[in-house]
């Protein structure tokens, strides 16, 4: 398996932790009753750790798909290289680095690391050009 690939696999891995630390978050403000219930109606406001934790499950999600199509496009064309799998390896590691830092709330920390996420899915997506 490509280096690329296996970054992907862990991508998707990290996307499940996301929800699950975004779910835990909410569940612990709103109660377990809420979140095993129908939900029916309006839900309490998140405050906090929560909210940031929901946001940065929302970012994972709005880039994820790029990076996804990038390495499969890469991968399907033949034009892996040292670049791209760095490339994949800098994203990966990047938004690990990503969700600890916004559900603590480091606001200009984050922002650089969410570049460096950015830098790493763009060396995967120049391959194909």
């Amino acid at each position: 398996m490509t280096i690329e690939l296996q970054m992907l696999a862990w991508s998707i891995v990290l996307g499940l932790i996301h929800i699950g630390v975004a779910g835990g978050f909410a569940t612990a403000q709103r109660g377990l009753r809420w979140n095993a219930g129908n939900r029916d109606g309006d839900a309490p406001p998140l405050r906090g750790a929560a909210v940031r934790a929901a946001a940065a499950s929302r970012n994972f999600l709005e880039t994820f798909p790029f990076f996804a199509a990038a390495v499969l496009a890469v991968l399907v064309s033949g034009r892996a290289d040292a670049d791209t799998a760095l490339g994949a390896q800098v994203y990966l590691w990047a938004r690990v680095v990503y969700l600890p830092v916004y559900v603590i709330g480091i606001p200009y920390l984050r922002t650089a690391v969410w570049i460096v996420s950015l830098w790493g899915m763009l060396q995967v997506l120049k391959a194909l050009f």
